[in-house]
């Protein structure tokens, strides 16, 4: 049986002999975690030590005294999780409304985590639907519905975006339509709608990405799953909203029947996008979400996504990316993240962004004119298939939810940075 290291949380500097500015020190079984304004404060050197001790090796951890509190404790955690290694944790809580909100916390973020940390071989389009849709339904049997609508099914259906990209692949591409209604009335409205990138990887088709680019590729179905694992911790936190949740899912990948630069996707609300960039292709999968979303009429629609590179150049890997064009919307999420110590940041997005997707051959294309801000005019690409083009609509690019390597806070792989952030605005909007 192995022995938990103990954990303790200071908020004194270390003693000289540890080094100035000393992160950690150690007496027998006990490493001390000194929090100080120099070792980065509260929350982010708590992170950074339990990526410490994860890198030690050390792989059983119990907290203990008084000084953790409830967001230094989900520090902690966020930190110490690593892929490769089932290490032991403790909160160091017996009982309590806190360690339930933990756990419900750590139940969601590690679905999303795993899950898109699986491997594109394990993770196809219909098992990520099928596992989110499992997830859901064991938070709330009774309250959740859904239907999976797979490969050709998605042609009778109108689902073009999706079918299109993802019939280059052997596995099917599929739509994942969950209704989450807690009331059991079939006639309640729908609150809000979610609608998720699942792109279970993405080699960039015809438009094929380098093999440092494809890398990390596993990870493109990160929104469908960040939408997943929001719902699942609101539900968890008692939820009573009727929420839609819409996951778009196929594999990019490059064969005969793949599609291919200069076809024209005809979409089920009548628009038409030329496809100047395969590797553009998650805008064009979660245009379907976002009309079958927008034909429920609800308050509000989110999506989200890991969109693109200009948004990572942007911000960083530290912040998601926030668009809309209702200044109110974009303010409902940046509030929501604030509120959970996840870190959102505004881009723009303005109505002249649609004019900078023109093309020659249909209504619009899928990648914008050169010189054009990347993130905004994919997201007024999405803009055109939300009723009104954008009314009470609003984007999520996920800048910060995967690493292709580890840093000092997170481990390699997906953070679920942003699964508080959804949850939040579902519960208060």
């Amino acid at each position: 049986m192995t022995t938990a290291m103990q954990v303790r949380l200071e908020t004194t500097a270390a003693a000289e002999q540890w080094g100035k500015n000393a992160l950690l020190s150690f007496s027998e079984n006990e490493a001390r975690i000194h929090a100080t304004e120099a070792t980065g404060g509260t929350l982010v050197a708590v992170q950074r030590a339990a990526r410490r001790l994860d890198g030690m090796g050390v792989t059983a951890v119990e907290l203990v005294g008084d000084n953790w509190d409830i967001e230094s404790r989900w520090s902690f955690w966020a930190g110490y999780y690593n892929p490769n290694r089932k290490s032991m944790f403790t909160w160091g809580l017996d009982e309590g409304d806190e360690l339930t909100e933990l756990e419900a916390r750590k139940a969601a973020s590690l679905w999303v985590r795993e899950i898109t940390n699986g491997t594109p071989e394990t993770v196809s389009p219909r098992a990520l639907a099928e596992s989110a849709a499992d997830l859901l339904k064991q938070l709330a049997p009774d309250a959740v519905s859904y239907r999976v609508i797979a490969g050709e099914e998605l042609v009778q259906e109108g689902f073009a975006g999706i079918y299109n990209v993802g019939r280059g692949s052997v596995r099917e591409p599929v739509m994942l339509q969950l209704d989450y209604n807690p009331s059991g009335n079939a006639d309640a409205p729908v609150d809000i709608c979610l609608v998720g990138k699942g792109i279970t990887f993405d080699s960039g088709g015809y438009s094929i990405k380098p093999s440092a680019g494809m890398a990390t590729m596993k990870s493109d179905m990160g929104g469908a799953a960040m939408v997943s694992g929001g719902l699942a911790l609101a539900i968890a936190r008692g939820l009573q909203k009727r929420i839609k949740l819409y996951l778009c899912c196929a594999e990019n990948l490059i064969s005969g029947t793949a599609f291919k630069l200069g076809d024209i996707i005809h979409y089920k609300n009548g628009v038409t996008a030329e496809i100047l960039n395969t590797d553009a292709e998650g805008r064009l999968v979660l245009a379907d979400g976002l009309i079958a979303a927008s034909e429920e009429n609800p308050r509000y629609i989110l999506d989200a996504a890991t969109l693109t590179g200009a948004a990572k150049m942007a911000v960083g890997r530290d912040y998601n990316s926030v668009l809309s064009f209702e200044d109110e919307m974009a303010q409902k999420v940046l509030d929501a993240a604030r509120v959970e110590n996840e870190k959102a940041w505004r881009l723009p997005l303005d109505k002249f962004h649609l004019e900078q997707i023109p093309s020659g051959f249909a209504e619009i294309a899928n990648i914008g004119i050169d010189g054009s801000p990347g993130a905004s005019t994919a997201a007024a690409f999405l803009a055109r298939f939300v009723r009104d083009e954008g009314r009470a609509w609003v984007h999520m690019d996920l800048s910060g939810s995967y690493l292709p390597a580890a840093n000092d806070q997170w481990a390699q792989g997906a953070k679920g940075h942003g699964v508080r952030t959804i949850a939040r605005f579902l519960l208060d909007n």
